[in-house]
């Protein structure tokens, strides 16, 4: 009987919660929309709000039936201070804050059955899409071609195999760098050097490339599953998923109308609704799922590889002091040209770039260079 009415109180105070939670959503959907300059984003969090408000009702009537008194709503603190600053600053300067509010709550009620059965789940998971279309486009709503245009300039600017190039021959340089100033500290044979350097090479090439096949292949999981529940959602609740469509594209600068004739106008043709809603919503084109894991992990290897022969190769040839004077330059002239690079990234001066490049690299390389001769000379005596 006590276990019954703990579980009860706790029922309560779970509906409690989330009344309070979608009532303050909101309210500041409700203010945002209040303030809004650009006419197609306030009508979008009018609506976002009445969608809250009727989820806050949801709430209320389960405290109904379970004979609890609904409280008296006041605003949580959070939810009043980003009124305020939007109020005091505009809607674009609290719109990060709330699109990651929104990312943080939107899987709050997948352990909720009655929740879940309400599919309110997807309502949230919807709403912080919303918000990420809305906040990736430009904090005041930019029109498609602006928005285009922008996107075009970032990938030509700092697109992720540029990144990926620069960044990987980096790691290998300087990593296998200072390994081979610590070995070369510590006053080891020029073969020894070599092996040490060879062996530092492929174990970072390979944990390198090991990483990136994980890592892209567990995105690549994480996408086809994702595609997979919007493929559900799309068969279930198909009119759900055209208003989101259209409101995406509200938030990229078609008139209500437009949006809604254009997403009615998608979501007829399912393969072709799947596709539209997977890049839009999701950001993942279905036919890449972000690019093989395999090709991924090779180019990995091959770049950490090219950077980490970079202070090896002299060995091959060189000994001792003349070994390590050849190799440090080597890696100076890479770390620099490595620096130059990452000015295609920036947008920083050459010189100031390729400069510093050098300077932390050589810093790295001095200090392992110091410990390995303080471990040379204390294991040798």
């Amino acid at each position: 009987m006590a276990q019954s009415k703990l579980d009860s109180k706790d029922r309560i105070n779970r509906y409690k919660a989330n009344w309070q939670d979608e009532l303050d959503s909101a309210a500041l959907y409700r203010a945002l929309s209040e303030i809004e300059p650009k006419q197609q984003l306030k009508e979008i969090y009018r609506r976002m709000s009445e969608a809250e408000s009727s989820h806050s009702n949801f709430w209320a009537e389960k405290l109904k039936a379970a004979n609890s008194p609904l409280p008296v709503h006041r605003p949580s603190t959070r939810t009043r201070i980003l009124i305020f600053l939007a109020r005091r600053f505009g809607p674009q300067f609290v719109l990060p804050s709330v699109a990651t509010l929104e990312q943080v709550d939107s899987h709050k009620y997948d352990a909720q059955p009655d929740a879940k059965a309400a599919k309110l789940p997807q309502h949230e998971q919807s709403h912080a899409r919303l918000l990420a279309a809305i906040t990736g486009g430009g904090s005041k709503g930019m029109e498609g071609s602006q928005l285009a245009q922008l996107e075009g300039r970032h990938r030509a600017s700092g697109g992720n195999a540029l990144r990926a190039a620069v960044l990987g021959a980096d790691d290998g340089l300087v990593s296998n760098l200072s390994l081979v100033m610590g070995v070369a500290g510590a006053d080891l044979a020029g073969k020894a050097v070599l092996i040490t350097g060879l062996a530092g090479l492929l174990a970072g090439a390979c944990s390198m490339a090991l990483g990136e096949w994980l890592s892209v292949q567990s995105a690549r999981e994480l996408y086809s599953r994702q595609i997979k529940v919007e493929q559900q959602e799309l068969l279930e609740v198909p009119d759900e998923e055209a208003e989101e469509l259209a409101l995406i594209y509200e938030a990229k600068g078609l008139t209500q109308k437009d949006a809604q004739s254009l997403a009615n106008k998608l979501i007829k043709d399912q393969t072709t609704a799947l596709d539209t809603l997977s890049r839009e919503e999701l950001g993942i084109d279905p036919g890449e799922l972000g690019g093989s894991a395999w090709v991924a992990a090779g180019t990995s290897f091959l770049l950490f590889a090219l950077g980490a022969i970079v202070p090896v190769a002299p060995f091959f040839f060189l000994n001792g002091l003349s070994g390590v004077i050849v190799s440090l330059v080597l890696s100076a002239i890479a770390l620099f040209g490595i620096g130059s690079g990452i000015t295609l990234l920036t947008g920083r001066n050459i010189l100031f770039s390729g400069t510093r490049q050098v300077v932390f690299g050589l810093i790295a390389a001095a200090i392992t260079y110091g410990i390995g001769h303080l471990i040379g000379v204390a294991v040798t005596g």
